[in-house]
Formats: C-alpha cells, sequence, structure tokens
C-alpha cells in the first residue's frame, strides 16, 4: 500500500514490493543502459495503476456471452503523459502500454548547472487542457525548480488536474514543490535523505538522462 509522510503532505510513496525491488535494481551503478531503461519503463507502469486509480468511472452495458451486464470504463478518456525532456521520456511507453489511449504532450527543460534554476526551450501538449487529467513524468525531484516550473507551463496553458509522478525525490524537492504548488500531488518511488552541493539526490541513482541514453 501506498505511505503517505505526515510531514510532506503532498508526497505519495509508492511502497510496492515490486517497486522496491526494481529501484533498488535501478540505483546500482553496474546495470547497463538497456536494462536501466527496462527498469524505469517497468517501475513508471506500476506507479501508474496509483496514480490512475481515481480517474473517473462510467456505467456501461456490455453482452457478455452469457447475458447482459453492467460494466464500467474511464469516463471520456482524457488523460495525457507529459514527460519533462529528456529523462522523462523513459517513463511514457510502460504506461502507455497499460493506458493506451492517453495523449503524449511534451515539455523541454534543462537545468543550468550554475544556477540549478530551469530553463525552458519546448511545450506542446493538446489545446483542451482544461479538460484533461495530467501526469507529469520525470524520474528525479531534485532542486524542485524543473517540475516546477513545468507544472506552471502546464497552468499557463489551462491545465487544472495535475500529477506529478517521479522515482526519486529529495526532501529539498518535494518541500519546494509543496510550497509552489501545493494543490498538486506528488507520487514517488522513494524519498531519499539529501542533494549535495551539485544539486544530486543522494543515494540517488545518478544522472537519469544520462543512464537512459548512454550519455556523460
Amino acid at each position: 500500500m501506498p505511505v503517505t509522510r505526515d510531514d510532506f503532505p503532498t508526497l505519495q510513496l509508492i511502497d510496492h514490493p515490486l517497486v522496491r525491488h526494481k529501484l533498488t535494481l535501478l540505483r546500482d551503478r553496474a546495470t547497463s543502459t538497456k536494462h536501466f531503461k527496462e527498469l524505469v519503463d517497468e517501475i513508471a507502469m506500476l506507479m501508474a495503476y496509483e496514480a490512475t486509480r481515481d480517474l473517473p468511472l462510467e456505467a456501461v452495458p456490455v453482452d457478455t456471452p452469457l447475458e447482459p451486464a453492467t460494466g464500467h470504463l474511464v469516463r471520456g478518456k482524457k488523460l495525457t503523459l507529459v514527460p519533462i525532456l529528456r529523462a522523462g521520456l523513459g517513463m511514457v511507453e510502460g504506461i502507455l502500454r497499460l493506458i493506451p489511449s492517453a495523449r503524449v504532450g511534451h515539455i523541454g527543460l534543462y537545468r543550468d548547472h550554475n544556477t540549478l534554476e530551469p530553463v525552458d526551450y519546448y511545450f506542446k501538449v493538446p489545446g483542451d487542457a482544461a479538460e484533461r487529467d495530467f501526469l507529469l513524468l520525470d524520474p528525479m525531484l531534485a532542486t524542485g525548480g524543473s517540475a516546477c516550473a513545468a507544472v506552471r507551463s502546464l497552468q499557463r496553458a489551462g491545465a487544472q488536474r495535475i500529477r506529478f509522478l517521479c522515482l526519486v525525490a529529495a526532501p529539498e524537492g518535494v518541500r519546494r514543490f509543496a510550497a509552489e504548488h501545493p494543490d498538486v500531488p506528488v507520487l514517488a518511488a522513494a524519498l531519499d535523505r539529501e542533494l549535495n552541493a551539485n544539486g544530486y539526490i543522494l543515494p540517488g541513482l545518478g544522472d537519469a538522462g544520462d543512464r537512459l541514453f548512454g550519455t556523460r
């Protein structure tokens, strides 16, 4: 079952044994790029079960091989996945296998290594943002700068229902995110100890983008 920390009221930890198992493999510096991609994909899909728990349903008639019955379908199918480029791309395919009808937008942000603040360079989401539920995706919530900037961009486009999914979060980033966006839930697979002087999460898993795409 997911666990919520009282001192981080907007944070929901997905504490499933399979998630914890796969996250441990993901942290290992010896994990290959191929295996790292597969693990990110799998963890994102597992987390999506919890992230979509309260999607609205509507009753529909269905004819089974034996008799008519009443079933339930997701109402409206207005879910949109928005990865923060580039590392967020690694979380998309796993969720799409679970929810193939979801749309996919993109937000391009990078972190200035001197100021640690986000710089945006690309934004594209469906035009009917006010009618959609958004899952904002990024493997890491470190300083919180990029995530907060991405939420602001979505809100400017009209988005009203946003959730942020990450694999690993730092306390500093969770606090900043909650202060700037208290109405946006954060779902994470782990809350790590702290940030180092360079803004990297400890113990973390390294640079998720570099490990996903085999770059340095």
